[in-house]
């Protein structure tokens, strides 16, 4: 076996420059090796969101695209799928009934509920008409989901049908602004009626679909600079902010990630199948979806217990999982705990096999060359118990620690990375290299749209052109949100002569290689006037219930060793 060259990641197009009449320092800027010649133009057939699922459809008519686990007697069964074709029919139906409804083009539609396929059929529905999807995510806060529909103008929403009595609530005022409510299954007569007595019909799915299909009408594709949606995310005001997102960023997206996961020999494929539980509403998943449709591979949805999803990954045995850190923090305390309960002589070989591994991996083998002795005598257990099937694993939302990291890289048999981003970048603005030890512990190299470089931070004594390089990191290139929805002032804050300022603090290595720090603001001030420390608030969230739920899933190990 032969250990891997060592890689190079970015090229610097800029150098860095001090500051100047009253302007900060800056460091240089750097760009992904797959952009070295500029940014890569779109094909003429993939300019929009809507186009990377029109074209999928075309290539891969009968893949199996969306599936689900109905129930039987309160237990959900198999999964059951429906293929790209069948949902791009349910598309063009969705499509003519709100087109019908008079809904236009450049409307606003709400879709308020958990991950299912018909989140992803109301969705592709505003992408073929050019209308403008607005997730609603109850959990930003008290209010939010009321303050959203105002606040974005929604015009109908799709919805969960447990969530159907918030939107009915007499504290949903802007409910009566509504022209009608679309459940995910199926709607009461007495919720028929009460919306009725709101003003707006109410449609169960089926019903919605016949409508769409007893009056066609053809879509009414979008431009690439249109917005694709806005995604509302918590902001320092006490108010979520509306991220607009135009379809040429969603585009792009995709076709980076193409590029970036074509320079390895395990490319995705068709047969790949992912299991989404992280919400819609929130960008990571959904571009991870979008990029599944655009090779035509299948997507698969937690039946909606988190307290059992690990029997979705027995049943679906999915190819990618994506987690925050504490769900691998919550497997790294599982498996040690299985190592403690080992007789010493077995504690000893296992260790033995992780150290072997793991230095032949910090020597430039793979993961799949550093030791297949190990992973047949111990780590193909640790994969069985994730499925059997998982090629890659994807941490987001907070660095994971150096030792966890190495730990999971080597101990899945699986590609393990991280990366950084924020909803104003469409997700990952940076990401690690599968199988590059060099880059544990770091939040990556830019992404392939995507330059980077930071700014000085006077005040708190980050300088980018020092050693470290250190400050604010900074966003540029071509995956970057179109502004806040009616906050020219905080768009002109944030933006900057083109550059995304995150308020996040990075380090900088001479070859580019980004590390998350620290934060440039860490006092928040809550609507009422009162000040928050997220030093307090990491400690207080650092265990939500439903992080909990689904960590807690990969905590007993206690047999795997066995």
């Amino acid at each position: 076996m032969e250990a891997n060259p060592k890689n190079v990641f970015t090229i610097k197009v800029e150098d860095g420059k001090p500051g100047k009449d009253g302007q900060p320092a800056v460091g240089p800027v750097f760009r992904s090796v797959l952009a070295k010649d500029g940014f890569p133009v779109l094909e003429p057939d993939m300019q929009t969101s809507w186009d990377v699922f029109r074209v999928a459809v075309g290539k891969y008519p009968n893949n199996r695209m969306l599936g689900w686990r109905p129930f039987k007697d309160g237990v959900p069964g198999p999964y059951l799928w429906k293929s790209y074709k069948e949902i791009y029919d349910e598309v063009l139906q969705a499509g003519s009934a709100l087109q019908h409804l008079g809904v236009q083009p450049g409307s606003r539609v709400g879709i308020y509920g958990a991950n299912c396929p018909q989140w992803i059929v109301a969705m592709e529905a505003c992408n073929a008409n050019s209308l403008i999807c607005v997730p609603l995510y109850d959990t930003l806060g008290a209010g939010a989901v009321d303050y959203i529909i105002n606040h974005a103008e929604i015009d109908v929403v799709f919805i969960q049908d447990k969530k159907i009595k918030e939107i009915l609530s007499p504290n949903c005022k802007s409910a009566k602004r509504l022209k009608a409510l679309v459940a995910f299954t199926s709607a009461t007569s007495e919720q028929i009626k009460e919306a009725d007595n709101f003003g707006m019909k109410m449609y169960a799915w089926n019903d919605f679909l016949k409508v769409g299909k007893d009056n066609p009408h053809q879509p009414c594709p979008p431009q690439a600079s249109d917005i694709c949606t806005i995604m509302y995310t918590s902001g320092t005001s006490g108010q979520p902010k509306g991220v607009m997102l135009t379809h040429e960023s969603h585009a792009m997206y995709v076709k980076g990630v193409d590029l970036f996961m074509d320079q390895f020999d395990d490319k995705m494929t068709t047969d790949d199948v992912f299991l989404s539980f992280l919400p819609l509403a929130h960008i990571l998943d959904r571009m991870i979806e979008e990029y599944f449709f655009h090779k035509g591979a299948s997507i698969g949805y937690y039946h909606g217990d988190l307290n059992a999803l690990r029997d979705d990954i027995v049943e679906l045995k999915p190819t990618l999982l994506v987690g925050v850190p504490r769900v691998y923090e919550r497997i790294y305390e599982g498996i040690l705990k299985a190592i403690a309960e080992l007789r010493p002589l077995r504690r000893v070989i296992f260790n033995a096999l992780y150290n072997r591994k793991l230095a032949s991996m910090k020597a430039g083998y793979s993961h799949k060359t550093a030791s297949p002795f190990a992973d047949m005598l111990a780590f193909r257990k640790v994969k069985a118990r994730l499925g059997g099937r998982l090629r890659l694993l994807i941490s987001g939302g907070a660095p994971l620690s150096n030792e966890i990291e190495e730990f999971m890289r080597v101990t899945t048999c699986a590609y393990f990375i991280q990366g950084y981003g924020l909803t104003e970048t469409l997700g990952p603005s940076t990401v690690c290299y599968i199988d590059d030890m060099a880059l544990v512990g770091s939040a990556g190299v830019p992404a392939t749209y995507t330059e980077i470089r930071l700014e000085e931070v006077p005040e708190m004594g980050y300088d980018p052109l020092g050693v470290p390089s250190r400050g604010e990191i900074c966003i540029h290139g071509k995956s970057l949100f179109a502004g806040y929805y009616k906050s020219p002032e905080l768009t002109n804050e944030a933006i900057v002569d083109g550059w995304f300022h995150t308020g996040d603090i990075g380090e900088m290595t001479p070859d580019g290689i980004l590390k998350v720090i620290d934060r440039k603001k860490n006092i928040f001030k809550l609507s009422q006037g009162e000040y928050v420390a997220v030093e307090y608030l990491e400690k207080v969230y650092g265990f939500p219930p439903l992080v909990e739920d689904v960590s807690k899933q990969f905590s007993s190990y206690s047999i795997w060793l066995n």
